[in-house]
């Protein structure tokens, strides 16, 4: 009788431990197949090219279609009098033209959208973005690269200026500091940091 009873026991653990793996598994699968199902962007705004390598990566990691965000007229390649037009395009809320046009924007679900920080501000290039497009009802993502301040403002500014859209933990890093003339850095253990980063980011916010 105390066999019989073991052997019952054990029988039932098993099917119960059966049954939670395999209803585990589909929740997994049905969670990849609706990202799989979902279309992304990635536009990305890059001055020294930190902010392209992230984009890059979550590219690499997760695909969709990487546009990198230009305006009409480029800014100077001199740093000092970019900062310049950059202060004074924040205090007066111009908004620069872009030069980049997205004519299919309403078939994306996800729209990931890098930048810099400049002034501790989101770049004007980036609230033009926002202006011309409407994100409403999708997914938003930020990811940031910057001198070492950190994102300022800029991600609050993201959200203010897409109210209506879902928004996700955006991903914030260092980059060149280009005042210092430390442009790009996205290289050897840098690049692999980072990427490490990106993946562990995607995964938090469940897209990977």
């Amino acid at each position: 009788m105390k066999n019989k009873f073991l052997v019952f026991c054990l029988g039932f653990l098993i099917t119960f431990f059966t049954s939670a793996c395999s209803n585990a598994q589909p929740d997994v699968n049905s969670k990849q197949q609706n990202i799989a199902k979902k279309k992304i962007l990635i536009v990305y705004l890059s001055r020294t090219k930190n902010t392209k390598a992230v984009a890059e990566m979550i590219y690499k990691n997760i695909g969709g279609d990487l546009v990198e965000l230009e305006v009409k007229n480029p800014y100077p390649t001199d740093y000092k009098l970019t900062v310049e037009q950059v202060s004074r395009e924040l205090n007066s809320g111009f908004l620069p033209p872009l030069k980049t046009k997205i004519n299919n924007i309403e078939s994306y679900d996800l729209v990931f959208i890098g930048f810099p920080t400049w002034s501790m501000q989101l770049p004007p290039p980036i609230k033009s973005f926002l202006k011309t497009y409407n994100l409403k009802g999708k997914t938003v993502i930020p990811f940031n690269t910057n001198a070492g301040y950190g994102i300022g403002s800029s991600f609050e500014t993201v959200k203010e200026l897409s109210s209506g859209s879902k928004h996700l933990e955006g991903y914030s890093t260092k980059g060149g500091v280009e005042r210092d003339n430390i442009l790009y850095i996205m290289e050897g253990e840098k690049y692999i940091q980072v990427e490490k980063q990106v993946k562990d980011w995607l995964k938090k916010i469940e897209l990977l």
